[in-house]
């Protein structure tokens, strides 16, 4: 999957925690998208079974794009975590996950967690 439809999976789930329902008008003013960039990206994530819209357009995670948006999730709070312990700004550290969380790797992400995990323990 594209960087963008990990984007709008991720902001789906932090909209899901904050509201009971959330709509197209939602993300758009969330992520600041037109709507009708998010209408074109909704129906990629709908064909791909990433979501689903009922016949009130509330929009749902399905099983995968719940399990893909809380893995998008994660990284972006462990990176945040992490970099704003090591000194950087929460702005910075907010920016530079938000970067990373699509591009690293399974194994590096992993990696990462346990040497934290090995840190927090000293």
């Amino acid at each position: 999957m594209q960087e963008s439809g990990e984007m709008y999976l991720e902001t789906i789930r932090v909209l899901s925690d904050k509201r009971a329902n959330v709509r197209a008008i939602d993300i758009s003013e969330e992520m600041g998208y037109s709507k009708p960039s998010v209408s074109r990206a909704l129906g990629i994530l709908k064909n791909d079974g990433y979501i689903t819209v009922n016949e009130s357009g509330f929009i749902s995670l399905t099983e995968s794009g719940s399990s893909l948006a809380n893995k998008i999730y994660e990284r972006h709070l462990v990176l945040t975590s992490f970099f704003t312990s090591i000194g950087v700004d929460a702005k910075t550290a907010e920016d530079d996950a938000c970067k990373i969380e699509h591009d690293i790797s399974d194994e590096t992400f992993a990696a990462l967690k346990k040497h934290i995990g090995t840190v927090a323990e000293n």
